[in-house]
């Protein structure tokens, strides 16, 4: 008698197609569907059955059970059950030849974890290259973490240093681990060092590691930690060098530590101390890295010798403070059909800058092409040829692409860029730098017209990132962080400074970038 005549005929088929399923096929799908609910338990039952009867499991199903598992961790009803059969169904793996991936070793290093052992959790990560695995953050976090937990400090360093190895870089809550594990421990020059970290990873922190600062600055050892008869020279002359707004050099002056919670002002100045914050800049190694980037990677692709010629030339210019994208503001809001091009709007922004510069021009980038046009119009070319006459403009040649000539321009003279442009075309892809939105951040000047009226919108007078200023104070932004000093669309930050910073300092004058590195 065939039992399914009355059920509907969906569920007949799907009947049918079950009963035509391999033991693997079967097993797959009911495991998928375990996973999707989150079924430790029907998992586990299904595995067990699936062993005794000899079904055959790939890294797909292991994977499966094993993310189960880990996931299962931070349930107190099923943590024991998780550990038991997660670690058993690993080595169920391993035994069957069945090479574990990078989700199999992260997995079973979370587990390892949970169980408080961050040593073996470690050796999981070390091991992976024996099986061509490369492992990720999420990979050495669980391993990271526990030693945090667990004060190991030294170990959790040891993570660290692995990570930098293969190339994995921290992200905040990593580095606020390690923040902590410093500062409970008494490592103020590591926390030092990660306070930094943080200011390279993030412009503002959360709550929770807000809250990790805090509880470094408010506890004795921070009280204790720097040095006192600093020159005053040296330390504005770090600053200098690291493009503002930090000079890591170290923890300046000692004593008591003062932490509020305060809002800057539109001008950038601290509204609890009174300290003016900086629009940070990427430093002088990065500077000189990022123009070089740019010159080799226009060498390939312009003609050599044009933009050789353009460097050499370069290099004789006087001080320039403005370098002017010239075809995006002759072509702001015209009419590209009829090839439309405003030197009017161009003169404008030169005019302004030229006021602004103290009567030092800035320098026009422009298409040869372009140029020629303007000086076969007549009503055009007696002052093309006075912006001519005064070294005003350069015109790059045939064939050749503008962006390259302005972008390097603005880098090596550490000048301010005047464009719209938002650099997200293909060759500033290719620069790939991290510390790009940073040097866009302190060197684009953007501009509008209202009704014929230039407005040049300068760079925003601070950053909104850790600072550490050269009278050793701090300043931390928070994000997500309400506060009731003023407008709720101010971010809010941790103001930190000493409480009686007077001593920090030597008296003496002292010539700058003179003193021996160290403190």
């Amino acid at each position: 008698m065939d039992n399914t005549n009355h059920l509907h005929p969906s569920e007949r088929n799907k009947k049918k197609r079950k009963k035509n399923q391999t033991p693997e096929a079967e097993f797959h799908s009911e495991l998928t569907l375990c996973s999707k609910n989150k079924d430790l338990r029907g998992a586990i039952s299904l595995y067990d059955t699936a062993i005794s009867q000899g079904t055959r499991l790939n890294q797909y199903h292991f994977n499966a059970l094993l993310y189960l598992c880990s996931n299962s961790v931070t349930e107190p009803l099923l943590k024991a059950l998780a550990l038991e059969h997660g670690f058993r169904i690993f080595d169920q793996m391993l035994a069957i030849n069945i090479n574990p991936n990078e989700a199999s070793i992260t997995a079973v290093a979370r587990l390892t974890a949970a169980k408080g052992d961050g040593d073996y959790a470690f050796e999981l990560v070390k091991s992976m290259g024996k099986y061509g695995v490369v492992p990720r953050l999420r990979t050495y976090e669980p391993a990271l973490l526990c030693f945090c937990e667990n004060s190991e400090a030294v170990k959790a360093y040891e993570v660290e240093d692995h990570m930098a190895s293969m190339g994995v870089s921290l992200e905040e809550p990593e580095l606020a681990a390690l923040l902590r594990v410093s500062a409970k421990t008494g490592r103020g020059e590591r926390v030092y060092v990660y306070l930094h970290k943080l200011r390279n990873s993030v412009r503002s922190v959360t709550e929770s590691t807000a809250k990790v600062i805090e509880d470094w600055f408010h506890s004795e050892k921070a009280r204790e930690v720097g040095e006192v008869n600093w020159e005053v020279g040296r330390v504005e002359d770090a600053v200098s060098r690291s493009g503002g707004g930090w000079h890591g050099l170290g923890w300046i002056g000692k004593g008591d530590w003062v932490v509020k919670s305060v809002n800057v002002d539109p001008t950038g100045q601290c509204r609890g101390c009174g300290e003016q914050l900086a629009c940070v800049d990427i430093d002088d190694a990065e500077t000189e890295r990022f123009a070089e980037s740019v010159a080799s990677l226009a060498l390939e692709r312009e003609v050599k010798g044009n933009f050789s010629e353009f460097q050499d030339w370069l290099e004789k210019q006087a001080d320039l403070q403005f370098i002017v994208d010239g075809a995006n503001i002759g072509l702001y809001q015209q009419n590209f059909a009829d090839g439309g091009f405003s030197i009017s709007q161009l003169e404008a922004v030169v005019k302004e800058l030229d006021n602004r510069g103290r009567n030092k021009w800035p320098l026009v980038v422009l298409h040869n092409k372009r140029l020629r046009a303007l000086l076969e119009n007549p009503s055009h070319r007696k002052l093309v040829e006075e912006w001519m006459d005064k070294g005003v403009l350069y015109m790059t040649p045939t064939g050749s692409n503008d962006d390259w000539y302005w972008l390097y321009a603005a880098v090596k003279l550490k000048c301010l860029l005047v464009t719209n442009d938002e650099m997200r075309d293909h060759i500033f892809e290719l620069l790939g730098s991290s510390f790009f939105l940073k040097w866009k951040e302190r060197h684009q000047v953007r501009y509008t017209f209202v009704k014929g009226n230039l407005k040049l919108l300068m760079p925003p007078p601070y950053s909104s990132v850790i600072q550490e200023s050269e009278k050793g104070s701090w300043h931390v932004p928070v994000a997500g962080k309400s506060s009731s000093e003023c407008e709720e669309s101010l971010t809010p930050w941790l103001c930190i400074t000493r409480r009686n910073p007077s001593d920090a300092f030597l008296d003496i004058p002292t010539t700058v970038g003179t003193s021996e590195n160290g403190h």
